[in-house]
């Protein structure tokens, strides 16, 4: 029976697919790119095809096997693929997912480089391919630059998985896989608008299109980035629910790219970047990280299937583009080749150093740039917009003929010249080697690592029973193998202190993140929290290979400023008296400093027990110094906090205890089931409760803002002797403010609108003959306030301080209604004038002793006179 319709492509597909799973290990066998072998089985699947319904061979066989074959080549030769398909179902998956895995802020740094070869590289490409062929091809203008635009757009997926095989440089894969993004957007873009002017016979003005391209690549950037928000955001609200988080991932770059592409008719493949890129960016502290994990590993996958799929069905349709190639078509095809070519080594090393000139980008190594020029390999997508010109009931003829040859003979040359030359060229500049800073460490660690291992394995060989005999030569050879990266090892004398800095600092960032993904494992910590904790300790590891020592603790000091978010909170409750968003900032604040003093904590072990023996020392000492100013800064902000607000601190980490105390329950349920000590029964069981208990503490907690204030400010010595309805009143009325170090809380010269009461901090205020110090129980601004004058000076906040707020109008009236402010105004004067401030009593530690507090403006003495 024959198999036709539906079943005969599934099939068809089916088997397509088990002739790619046997390629991969194939291509690493042969050593070949996975995409080059792809293709050429796909060119072998078509041509195969064509020639079986050619032959009458297959009539002579017996009726099943030959109406079988004939079965199977007419399906692959009939098999509804289209342009469409390969850009509406296989384009974005590849796109996404090719976004998904970069590291976005490395490749921020590349910025520049990247947007050069993504398109400025395709306009030249397009032009200069267009005007080589002008002169043999016989063909009108629009359509050598149409054929320019097709051939343009490069696929580094072979690039890329030939550098991952041998291990070339991170540097150079990441400039490849950033060019991967923006390319074929740039490319489908000029071939849309090239297309439309061949089919409708219209001439192009260069201005309006150059204002589309623009607006389409800053509209479709918008709509992706906003897409991905969203969906994250939906995944917030979902909660933990693995299965839905990973299907709206996969529904994404559909939904982006046809919106752009088909409804608003802007690029979808840079909405489909900017979407992958956004998910990138904030999917480590949005999903949980065994989510995480899997949705990439899913994408993987997709992508696998996707790509080679995508070569196969490509190639497939080359015999049938490339019939009535003529000997003069050769030529046509190897002056494109030549001209693209030339075109690629013009933008990149006539461009590239002015960038790096300009200071735009990092320079680009010589043997970067060759490798780059040559690996601008061609593939599917190139076929894919052949093919819809050739589909194109619009374009005549000769035109079709034309495309469909040189732009099929253009990917051939690109795939068996190019790629299978390409891991020879890599190999050739020592692409694959280790930086000098890699290979001193790599024998650091080799003769540390090998010598622990021998220990181990000796203990372990005794352990279970081995005889010495059995065991002697591999621990024998382990020690060898210990000295022998011990004598060669230079990275004492290859790497400097500063260096070695740098490299601690840098790792420590990478352990910090990793720590904090191991805390998201447990449910319930926030997610705004996590995503901030991740992101600045991504800053910090850019900071650290960037400036160093200085990059790493300015990125550390960022963490703990107010964030654009707290700030708005900030001022809506001070300007409307609205506490809501500001008391969910305060509570997230709290939780981040929280997690942050757990975090340095394990750092502080980790730096001790791992990373010492490597860097030695010298470099430990000052690394641990490095830490204990950032344990410093923690337990300062979280001091202030945990002052004004006892209660609400220890229900914190009761809560955050009980979900570690949680996860550890199920950890020992899962060794437990492993073990098969256990029935599925009851390990189910088992998680069920601790799943119920752990709903539990999902409720969110309660944040009182306002708490303690009250009882601050009636154990306030410049408020003593206040009725305990003017204090509910005085505490009902003020806003709260919350300083971090250096932030300016009244400026020098301006108007004194409102009164700080220091409950607890330190701030300063410099003054050309002095510099004066308000702690605990200080006022600041009351003077200046009352006399309706300006600042004497600019006064900033020494230390993580929490401040009220006092309007100056409401000061006045409490003056006024109250003279025993005034006489504690004047008490505090006295005393200060008797005995000089001692600056310990005013750090912080002493701050809930308010009445030792001494009154330090030193303008006071006028009222006080009054």
């Amino acid at each position: 029976m024959e198999v036709t319709g539906l079943a005969a492509v599934l099939l068809a597909t089916a088997l397509l697919l088990v002739i790619v799973s046997a390629v991969q290990p194939v291509a690493r066998r042969l050593e070949v790119s996975e995409t080059v072998l792809l293709a050429l089985v796909g060119i072998v699947i078509g041509g195969g095809a064509d020639l079986v319904i050619r032959s009458t061979y297959t009539d002579r066989l017996a009726g099943v096997a030959g109406s079988a074959i004939n079965g199977v080549a007419e399906t692959l030769l009939d098999f509804p693929v289209s342009s469409e398909v390969f850009l509406l179902v296989f384009l974005p998956v590849l796109v996404f997912q090719g976004a998904l895995v970069i590291d976005v802020r490395r490749l921020a740094d590349e910025a520049a480089t990247v947007l050069l070869l993504a398109v400025v590289a395709v306009i030249v490409s397009t032009a200069t391919i267009g005007l080589a062929l002008l002169p043999f091809a016989q063909m009108p203008l629009i359509v050598c630059l149409l054929l320019g635009s097709i051939v343009a757009t490069t696929d580094p997926s072979a690039v890329a998985g030939i550098f991952r095989d041998i291990g070339a440089s991170a540097r150079l894969t990441r400039l490849v896989e950033g060019e991967a993004l923006l390319n074929d957007a740039a490319a489908i873009s000029i071939f849309a608008v090239l297309l439309d002017a061949v089919t409708s016979h219209q001439t192009i003005h260069v201005g309006s299109v150059a204002l589309s391209f623009v607006i389409s690549f800053v509209g479709a950037i918008l709509v992706g980035i906003a897409g991905a928000r969203l969906m994250l955001y939906m995944i917030a609200v979902l909660g933990n629910a693995p299965a839905a988080e990973t299907t709206l991932t996969v529904a994404l770059p559909y939904i982006v790219y046809i919106l752009c592409d088909e409804v608003i008719g802007i690029s979808g493949v840079v909405a489909t970047a900017a979407a992958g890129l956004t998910l990138s960016l904030y999917g480590p502290s949005t999903f949980r990280p065994q989510t995480w994990r899997f949705l990439n590993e899913l994408w993987q996958q997709l992508v696998f299937w996707a790509g080679s799929l995508v070569f196969v069905l490509a190639s497939m349709l080359i015999p049938r583009l490339l019939v009535g190639m003529t000997r003069w078509d050769i030529v046509l095809i190897l002056i494109a080749s030549v001209a693209g070519l030339v075109a690629r080594g013009m933008v990149v090393f006539g461009l590239l150093p002015v960038l790096a000139m300009t200071r735009l980008a990092p320079p680009v190594p010589t043997p970067f740039k060759v490798t780059m020029v040559w690996g601008g390999l061609r593939g599917a997508i190139t076929l894919a917009l052949a093919l819809a010109v050739t589909e194109n009931q619009h374009v005549s003829t000769p035109v079709a003929h034309f495309i469909g040859i040189i732009a099929t003979g253009f990917v051939l040359i690109t795939l068996l010249v190019n790629g299978t030359t390409l891991r020879s060229v890599v190999l050739f500049f020592r692409l694959d080697q280790l930086s000098p800073m890699d290979q001193a460490q790599r024998h650091q660690i080799l003769s540390i690592a090998l010598e622990k291992v021998a220990g181990k394995a000796k203990e372990a060989g005794e352990e279970l029973g081995f005889s010495a005999d059995a065991t002697r030569s591999v621990v024998d050879a382990l020690e060898v193998r210990s000295h022998e990266e011990q004598s060669v090892n230079t990275f004492d004398t290859d790497l400097g202190d500063r260096q070695r800095i740098t490299l601690a600092l840098i790792t420590i960032a990478n352990q910090e993140r990793s720590i904090l993904l191991d805390l998201f494992r447990i449910q319930g910590l926030s997610r705004a929290v996590m995503e901030n904790l991740l992101r600045t300790a991504d800053a910090m590891v850019d900071g650290a290979r960037l400036e160093g020592r200085f990059g790493y603790t300015k990125a550390l000091r960022r963490r703990l400023q107010p964030s654009l978010k707290f700030r708005i909170a900030q001022e809506i409750h001070n300007r409307f008296h609205y506490d809501r968003p500001l008391m969910s900032c305060m509570a997230e604040r709290f939780e981040m400093l929280m997690v942050a003093h757990l975090v340095s904590i394990s750092l502080n072990r980790f730096l001790q027990e791992r990373m010492e023996p490597m860097l030695g020392s010298r470099v430990s000492e000052i690394v641990v110094e490095i830490l204990a100013r950032q344990r410093k800064m923690l337990n300062e902000a979280l001091s202030t906090l945990r002052l004004h607000y006892p209660g609400y601190a220890e229900a914190l980490e009761n809560r955050i205890f009980r979900q570690i105390v949680l996860r550890l329950e199920n950890q020992e349920f899962d060794t437990l089931h492993s073990e098969s000590l256990i029935s599925d029964e009851l390990f189910r069981e088992l998680h069920r409760d601790v799943e119920r208990r752990r709903q539990r503490l999902d409720r969110p907690m309660t944040f009182n803002l306002r708490n303690n204030v009250e009882a601050r400010l009636r154990h306030a010595a410049v408020f003593e002797g206040l009725p305990t309805a003017a204090l509910h009143d005085l505490a009902m009325t003020t806003s709260l403010r919350f300083p971090s170090p250096g932030q300016v809380i009244l400026k020098r010269g301006h108007k004194v609108h409102s009164v700080f009461f220091v409950s607890a901090g330190l701030a300063e205020m410099h003054l050309p003959e002095q510099d004066i110090r308000y702690g605990a129980g200080d006022l600041i601004g009351a003077t200046e306030a009352m006399e309706n004058r300006p600042m004497p000076g600019s006064v900033r906040a020494l230390r993580f301080s929490h401040m009220l707020v006092i309007s100056a109008a409401r000061f006045a009236r409490l003056i006024e209604d109250y003279p025993v402010v005034r006489a504690n105004l004047q008490k505090l004067r006295f005393q200060a004038e008797e005995k000089e401030p001692d600056p310990e009593n005013m750090d912080g530690i002493n701050e809930e002793s308010a009445d030792a507090s001494i009154m330090l403006d030193s303008n006071l003495s006028q009222v006080g006179r009054e």
